[in-house]
């Protein structure tokens, strides 16, 4: 069955996509399932099927999340219309995002989203283009690393919240050097833990 909204806790996730521009190397994609949901779509889902997918909003307590087994900005309109559909419920919207939108897309992906998400996600994962190509495996090569840093940059302008993070597979070193990147930039800072 196509999960394309699943629920965490408080918190409502959204599905749009197996699509993604990384095969990092501590993906929840290697595995089976997450939460013991199968997350792997046989279809990717208009914005009408994934807003019929939710359940009662009023048990959604906390931001509705767009973050499933693929890079959610492949499905860019979609996540306006859905999130405008959420704004309209008086929920919150945060995208988890690998930061790459504008290197594979163009069209100033962050001032887009302006209006529709609260809080933007982005996934750093390491301090230079040599550990992140060797840890992520973009296939946009070493031009991803920089264009995940110029993505923060310009969400700043427009994204109310902007948060770059990692997770705690790296070396302590590299999570300090990140925190030191995302303080320079001007956004918060956030170490994820691996979920086996």
């Amino acid at each position: 069955m196509n999960n394309y909204s699943y629920l965490v806790g408080n918190k409502l996730y959204i599905n749009l996509t197996n699509r993604c521009s990384n095969s990092c190397e501590f993906c929840i994609r290697n595995t089976d399932a997450f939460h013991d949901l199968d997350l792997w779509l046989s279809e990717e889902p208009s914005a009408n099927k994934v807003i019929e997918s939710f359940p009662d909003l009023s048990s959604v307590e906390e931001e509705v999340v767009f973050c499933g087994y693929g890079e959610p900005t492949y499905k860019l309109e979609n996540i306006i219309k859905i999130s405008e559909y959420l704004h309209s419920c008086g929920k919150k919207t945060r995208l988890n995002t690998n930061g790459q939108a504008e290197l594979l897309f163009g069209g100033h992906v962050p001032k887009k989203l302006s209006g529709f998400i609260d809080t933007v996600s982005i996934s750093l994962n390491a301090v230079d283009k040599e550990k992140y190509n060797t840890l992520c495996h973009p296939v946009m090569g070493e031009k991803a690393f920089d264009a995940i840093i110029d993505f923060a940059k310009e969400c700043k302008k427009y994204i109310p919240r902007v948060v770059l993070s990692v997770v705690d597979v790296i070396p302590i070193e590299d999570q300090i050097k990140a925190a030191e990147i995302a303080k320079e930039i001007g956004v918060d800072f956030r170490i994820r833990h691996y979920t086996e």
